[in-house]
């Protein structure tokens, strides 16, 4: 495969296994927050949210993003998806998940049960019109 600047090829027919693999980590994300391990649930939503990412851009260009800037990856979606009504809510839904991966993975603080529901709800929404393109 060939890697760009931040880019990697991938074989389009394998965003089925980012998609199912964004898939677990919303499960898991939901579990924890029903156990109340809400910073758990808090690195598990952006994994996924990063995961459903990857998924949208192999499917739709065969490429993914392989930086540490996730902004990257969410630039790189924008330029992949054609303009849907829902496309500019959705990938802003995206980079305020992804604005809270520092802070709920490396701080050190335990998340709250009103920060992670928020980050949920995002990435509910963010879902949702994932799903739309991945499952058409």
């Amino acid at each position: 495969m060939v890697e760009r600047r931040g880019r990697k090829s991938v074989s389009r027919h394998r965003f089925k296994e980012y998609y199912d693999v964004a898939e677990h980590f919303y499960s898991a994300a939901g579990d924890s927050m029903e156990l109340e391990y809400f910073t758990a649930a808090g690195v598990l939503i952006v994994h996924s949210a990063i995961a459903y990412t990857d998924a949208l851009c192999i499917k739709l260009s065969g490429v993914k993003s392989i930086g540490e800037n996730h902004e990257d990856a969410v630039a790189l979606v924008e330029s992949a998806v054609g303009d849907t009504g829902e496309k500019s809510k959705a990938l802003n839904q995206l980079r305020r998940i992804i604005e809270e991966k520092t802070k709920v993975s490396y701080l050190g603080d335990l998340y709250t049960s009103s920060q992670t529901k928020e980050m949920w709800k995002r990435l509910e929404r963010f879902r949702k019109w994932a799903l739309e393109i991945l499952l058409r």
